[in-house]
């Protein structure tokens, strides 16, 4: 019987990968355990160089290699069964023919996941980990707060790391005046979540864990691939807040974040200067495709005086070509 026989809205996750497969693969084994079960998952390889391909085809998640030397996207769909009650998942692997970032692949994961008639879209990058009941609770919203219409909610878990620490700074505020965002919530480990308080509406999350139904991107569209990493995910999931749909997080789902911790508050190393590029050029697109020309006025100097603060000229120079560049990129 299909899913549509049995009237059951199918969720399919999407997966985006670089260079990561071991981090990989525990995302896809919690995927599996869902006691809500998906339908499908996308697994976007940005053109993995540390066998990745291998690995799944290894574990069973995909049952071929892909051709070597691809000049565009490669998918193949395969299947694998759930961990849940045995029922398949359809696995849908796409190997790009280069590295997209994590802009391009949600993109790439979007759009293909929409196309293919998914009810549902879960978001996550590869150092995700969902608990077992996490997609079960993001859905129950609709039974456990008959006053909101979920279809027309981008509904997010609470991000923690393993010890239990919630990443606030991923679930966002936005200050409209000056364009700039701090954490929508102040505690800082789960034990002090209130029963009373299990919904929260903010203006912009990170892509670990959004689940967002078909209709939001039939009417705003999908990620912009363009950004190709950092500001991609607060620029998507703002522009739907700012189509007039909402952004909720639900603090009783959880998924657990294996980063290092929050990137910009460290000192990155000089091989990596690179995406402050990014960073710097998306956030000016930001700025002025969302706010007014007060803040980005106020970018712009802060931009320019940032030389005061960290007196790295290297640094320096790569943040001036971004906000040249951020200023012409349409």
């Amino acid at each position: 019987m299909s899913d549509t026989e049995k009237n059951i809205e199918t969720v399919c996750a999407v997966v985006v990968t670089y260079n990561r497969k071991n981090l990989l693969l525990e995302c896809l084994e919690a995927l599996r355990r869902q006691t809500r079960p998906l339908q499908g998952i996308y697994i976007i390889d940005n053109a993995s160089t540390d066998g990745t391909p291998e690995l799944l085809l290894e574990k069973g998640y995909i049952k071929e290699l892909p051709p070597k030397d691809l000049k565009e996207p490669w998918e193949k769909e395969f299947e694998i069964d759930n961990l849940t009650n045995g029922e398949s998942i359809k696995i849908h692997y796409v190997r790009m023919h280069e590295n997209t970032g994590g802009a391009g692949g949600f993109y790439e994961g979007v759009k293909r996941g929409y196309e293919k008639g998914y009810d549902w879209l879960w978001l996550m990058d590869d150092d995700a980990e969902p608990k077992e009941d996490t997609l079960e609770k993001l859905l129950k919203v609709k039974e456990l707060n008959t006053n909101e219409n979920i279809y027309n909610c981008v509904l997010c878990p609470l991000i923690i790391m393993k010890d239990g620490k919630v990443q606030s700074y991923h679930h966002k505020k936005i200050n409209k005046i000056l364009g700039t965002e701090k954490p929508a919530i102040k505690f800082s480990k789960i034990e002090e979540i209130k029963a009373k308080n299990l919904f929260k509406e903010i203006d912009a999350n990170a892509f670990v864990g959004p689940l967002l139904h078909r209709c939001i991107i039939e009417k705003v569209g999908y990620p912009k691939k363009e950004l190709f990493i950092w500001g991609d995910d607060l620029e998507f999931t703002f522009r739907i807040k700012q189509k007039g749909f909402k952004i909720k997080l639900v603090m009783n789902a959880f998924i657990f974040h294996k980063d290092s911790g929050y990137a910009f508050a460290k000192k990155l190393p000089k091989d990596q200067y690179w995406k402050v590029y990014f960073g710097t050029r998306n956030r000016i697109f930001i700025t002025k495709n969302y706010f007014s020309l007060f803040s980005l006025f106020y970018w712009i100097m802060r931009i320019l005086f940032s030389f005061l603060k960290n007196k790295d000229i290297d640094l320096y120079k790569i943040k001036l070509r971004g906000l040249k560049d951020g200023l012409n990129f349409e």
